[in-house]
């Protein structure tokens, strides 16, 4: 009995000391197994679930090595001890129906008595050690030998238990500082704040300790500012590593082309060879001139951010193309078409859906609406734009309630660039100057000016910008109709005609000039021949020309001018409002 009881404080206090489980009871299998005067054992652990999980030998002792064996959980005396939680004594076990008599040939051997305690902590059950062949005269395992390796297995049971709680920690907390070191890089690759005078300016609240979205910007040489917002599809680790991606490409790349929609093109062919199926970014790009007030802005399938304007009312500028990382054998290639705004002293404001969907309490949105009322009260407080911006992600994160998702804003604001034009002489209207010879000074009232690519796929923005502004306008629908579609064959033939064999740009200038609505087409292809384009009369059944005759039907005047750089083609189309 003495010995017994040396062996289990020894046992106990090497399985308290160490975590090598498995060479610690290597040896604690070797006193036992002669202690108890048994030919062998073998200690299993249950590796997976009761009903599909496996046994498997992690330590043994005696004449044939099994370190490793694997065997179905639930099957054979030591599955059944497992799976009742309780000891088995068989005496004789050629007799037992649940003896896997294959084993035994597998390793030449002869099995004739067990002893099988479980090992189990409360109700989890972790496997079993199994002794083997009493060597005693009679070949039988007594109680007392069962009551020993019970008080063994509670021992190990306890220790394997500890040694994996010991783990997991350790993994969790290398996860952890990996983690931290994660954000710390990704707030590393977000731009560092600017002065109180810089007019963009970006807030980043994670939801988790790394983010899925990111924005940019950084000054050009020219003096413009290049921007850009974006949300990786999906949440964790694969979005936060597809989120650097992405913010590499666009602050390497965009050095090299300033264009935000070529830019955007270029970015989605990158990443879509290597992204993950599924994973897509939806994402903003766009370049600011603080001495025009002028932005290029592209939009991929993102929120559509908001003009906030002197007047206090707000315009959403909805996406022009899917998402970035979508194949462009599904959506077509090309730039992404862009979009031509002047802030006028006004600030843009673009966010993630964080934003807008985050709880302000419990159960509750802020939603678009009160974003845009905290944006105003902020401005009517005096605050700063990264002031107000901090405000909404403050709102956001302090609410009580855990982030559903990043909270990400971003906001150009043009008011102390209007103040500096002002001062140097500049109307502050931001309207490029497009003139002919009986233009002798800058035309205002535009209402939206259009940068696009001369491709069939930037018409859809077209139309739309011309029947908004035409119903702004107060032109009737069937007259909305005939000016979107007189627009539209215009701009076709720029893309048929004029880039015939080559790309290019056009840009489209709606305005309002007294009473007056005006589309002034401008694009960078050589100069046609304007005694070349009449129409056809309608009597002359050949194709083509009807397109010309349409437009100076629904227009009260067409007029083909001199581009103010001699370049190119510009279009003048008119209609009394």
């Amino acid at each position: 009995m003495s010995d017994q009881l040396e062996l289990l404080v020894e046992m106990g206090r090497h399985f308290a000391a160490t975590q090598d489980i498995e060479s610690t009871m290597d040896r604690a299998l070797e006193r036992i197994t002669a202690l108890i005067g048994a030919e062998g054992g073998g200690l299993f652990v249950l590796e997976g679930g009761l009903d599909d999980g496996q046994l498997v030998c992690h330590a043994c002792h005696g004449p044939v090595d099994v370190k490793g064996l694997s065997i179905p959980a639930g099957t054979g005396i030591v599955g059944r001890s497992v799976a009742n939680n309780a000891s088995e004594m068989v005496r004789d076990v050629q007799n037992d129906p649940s003896f896997n008599k294959d084993l035994d040939k597998q390793f030449n051997f002869t099995t004739r008595s067990i002893l099988c305690a479980p090992l189990s902590v409360k109700d989890e059950r972790l496997g079993a050690i199994e002794v083997i062949n009493k060597t005693s005269d009679d070949g039988l395992f007594s109680d007392d030998d069962l009551t020993l390796l019970e008080a063994l297995a509670a021992s190990a049971a306890l220790a394997i238990s500890n040694a994996r709680m010991a783990a997991e920690l350790a993994e969790k907390e290398v996860m952890r500082r990996e983690l931290e070191l994660a954000a710390e890089i990704q707030r590393g690759l977000l731009p560092d704040p600017r002065g109180g005078d810089f007019p963009v300016s970006g807030v980043n609240r994670p939801a988790r300790v790394v983010s899925g979205d990111f924005f940019d910007f950084y000054t050009l040489y020219d003096g413009r500012i290049a921007f850009t917002l974006a949300d990786v599809s999906g949440k964790g680790m694969n979005a936060a590593l597809l989120m650097a991606k992405t913010a590499s490409l666009f602050r390497c790349l965009g050095k090299d082309d300033l264009r935000p929609g070529r830019l955007l093109q270029r970015i989605n062919a990158e990443v879509c060879e290597t992204s993950l199926r599924g994973m897509f970014v939806t994402m903003v790009a766009g370049t600011y001139d603080p001495a025009t007030g002028r932005v290029v802005l592209a939009n991929a399938g993102h929120e559509p951010p908001l003009l906030h304007s002197l007047d206090d009312t707000f315009k959403a500028l909805e996406a022009t193309a899917p998402p970035v990382g979508i194949p462009t054998e599904l959506t077509g290639s090309g730039p992404v078409p862009e979009e031509v705004l002047y802030l006028n002293g006004g600030a843009l404001y673009i966010f993630t859906d964080g934003a807008t969907e985050g709880y302000i309490a419990p159960g509750e949105e802020l939603g678009s609406d009160g974003f845009m009322e905290m944006i105003r009260s902020g401005g009517a407080q005096g605050l700063a734009p990264q002031a107000r911006i901090n405000r909404v992600a403050d709102r956001l994160s302090g609410s009580g309630v855990v982030l559903r998702d990043d909270v990400t804003v971003l906001v150009i604001d043009d008011a102390k660039p209007l103040q500096a034009r002002i001062k140097r002489g500049d109307t502050g209207l931001g309207v490029e100057p497009i003139r002919d010879e009986a233009l002798d000074k800058l035309v205002e009232g535009s209402i939206c000016v259009l940068s696009v690519p001369a491709r069939p796929q930037s018409l859809k923005m077209v139309r739309r910008a011309v029947d908004q502004a035409a119903v702004t306008c107060g032109f009737s629908k069937e007259q909305c109709q005939d000016l979107v579609l007189a627009v539209d064959e215009a701009c076709q033939n720029v893309v048929r005609h004029a880039y015939a064999e080559s790309d290019g740009d056009m840009i489209v200038d709606i305005r309002r000039e007294g009473g007056t609505f005006t589309v002034l087409i401008r694009d960078f292809a050589a100069p046609v021949d304007v005694d070349k384009i009449k129409p056809r009369d309608l009597d002359d059944v050949r194709p083509g020309g009807l397109g010309v005759h349409f437009i100076r039907e629904v227009m009260d005047d067409v007029k083909h001018l001199t581009p103010p750089d001699g370049q190119g083609n510009l279009l003048r189309l008119q209609k009394a409002i």
